[in-house]
């Protein structure tokens, strides 16, 4: 299959809020030539997210509502916005010290994935944090109340496997990262 690409030929903004959002439509042409206008086009910032295990082997994870989680309590781990023009394993390391306290020596780079293929709505920077430890109380500005707490690998793995973990890009940050535990 060869690699074609559809282009934008235009894009009109039809909803601006803010740093978190904008809402295009475009007019697109496919690679067969064919054009579709009004195909709407998501801007969200690029995020991260950080599978973090301690130094004794201990899953770092949240306990938390979220405010698209309608039925309840979902499991969680580290993540955010990558600010402007910030590296996305510096947006890692500073998202894991300021909601958790913790910081980590060794990092592995579990890939970067478009979060809608279709519409948009930014590319996650996934990590496999290692050998964390504490290093300062947690500075989170994250609006949710979180319960910090430590699972083993199996505990995790049941979790996962159980549709605990309630948002897909934690989910499959973790499933990658066993691929590399």
């Amino acid at each position: 299959m060869e690699d074609k690409l559809w282009k934008t030929l235009s894009r009109e903004t039809v909803l601006q809020n803010g740093k978190w959002l904008t809402v295009e439509n475009h007019t697109v042409e496919l690679p067969d030539g064919r054009q579709i206008s009004n195909w709407p086009w998501v801007i969200t910032p690029d995020y991260i997210n950080v599978v973090a295990v301690t130094a004794d082997g201990r899953f770092l994870c949240f306990r938390q509502n979220k405010y698209a989680i309608k039925d309840g309590l979902t499991l969680g781990i580290v993540g955010g916005y990558i600010e402007p023009g910030e590296d996305p394993l510096l947006a890692a390391q500073r998202e894991l010290r300021e909601e958790t306290g913790y910081s980590s020596p060794s990092w592995t780079f579990l890939g970067k994935y478009a979060a809608d293929a279709n519409r948009g709505c930014g590319v996650g920077y996934l990590y496999l944090a290692q050998q964390a430890v504490f290093e300062e109380k947690a500075e989170s500005d994250d609006l949710e109340d979180i319960e910090i707490i430590f699972l083993s690998k199996t505990e995790v793995q049941a979790s996962l496997k159980a549709g605990e973990i309630k948002v897909l890009g934690w989910a499959a940050s973790v499933a990658l990262a066993f691929q590399y535990l």
